[in-house]
């Protein structure tokens, strides 16, 4: 599934590039997770102002309203000028004076809607309970801290829910808590203030290294231009079960939590 590296990368790749444009046309392929929300035509001749992520949503602002894009499992979008015609597996396209939007996703897991604003009650119901945002001065690690200590839940399926802080998936858990030294069965409310500083950094470094290297090509995410990303080939637990540890040599073990595999190192990451 795309995570927060994923989609801020898709981002960056064609932000810039679909500025100012005017959509000319709408066109809805099979029915994604939710539905549009409006008529394809009410988008006709609005102007793209710009784009922005919150958590795994991308907001593409419009001149009227915006569209809140989430990738699902194992959804990708494409944008330019000279795209190749949709195939069964794209859902979505938005035509605009300069190049054509596509969302491709096999499994429909996505979606793309559209709300008035960020305070229409669509756009509440799929952005409200949103944590902060890890890569923002607003992830503070005093407030962090605080948050973990009323919370008993396993550390990695709090990171996970996203309720405290949006955007850390399933593989960015298990590697931030390895950089933090912390077990993932570790109950967050046990995480002293000191450890709690060390995953806050962790959480803060190991997101924007994924972003700068593209994000995670686990198997067939590409950015808006085609282009994979590289961060799964320095990983140090993720996937990794039985290979040594890249600091101590001991096995790396995994479990299941919450239907999802976790990677850990049992020396270097405590209780």
């Amino acid at each position: 599934m795309p995570e927060l590296p994923e989609v801020e990368v898709t981002r960056l790749s064609f932000a810039d590039r679909i500025l100012n444009a005017r959509v000319e046309a709408v066109f809805m392929g099979k029915p994604l997770r939710w539905p549009l929300g409006c008529e394809t035509s009410a988008l006709q001749g609005l102007q793209v102002l710009g784009v922005r992520r919150r958590g795994k949503y991308l907001l593409v602002d419009l001149s009227a309203g915006l569209l809140l894009v989430h990738l699902g499992m194992s959804g990708s979008i494409s944008f330019g000028l000279d795209l190749p015609l949709p195939g069964k597996h794209d859902h979505f396209e938005m035509v605009t004076t300069l190049g054509t939007l596509r969302l491709n996703d096999p499994r429909r897991f996505g979606a793309v809607v559209y709300a008035l604003s960020e305070t229409h009650p669509v756009a509440l119901k799929l952005l409200g309970r949103l944590g902060v945002e890890p890569l923002t001065e607003a992830f503070d690690a005093t407030k962090f801290h605080r948050a973990l200590k009323l919370k008993n839940t396993a550390i990695k399926q709090l990171l996970l829910a996203g309720e405290i802080v949006v955007g850390v998936g399933n593989i960015y858990a298990s590697e931030t808590l390895f950089l933090a030294g912390i077990r993932p069965t570790t109950r967050a409310a046990r995480i002293s203030k000191p450890r709690a500083a060390l995953l806050h950094g962790a959480i803060r470094e190991v997101l924007a290294r994924a972003v700068a290297k593209g994000g995670s090509t686990l198997k067939d995410f590409s950015n808006a231009q085609g282009e994979s990303g590289h961060f799964q080939l320095e990983a140090m637990v993720y996937d990794r079960a039985g290979l040594p540890c890249k600091v101590c040599g001991s096995p790396i073990r995994s479990l299941r939590q919450a239907q999802r595999s976790t990677f850990y190192c049992f020396n270097c990451q405590k209780p």
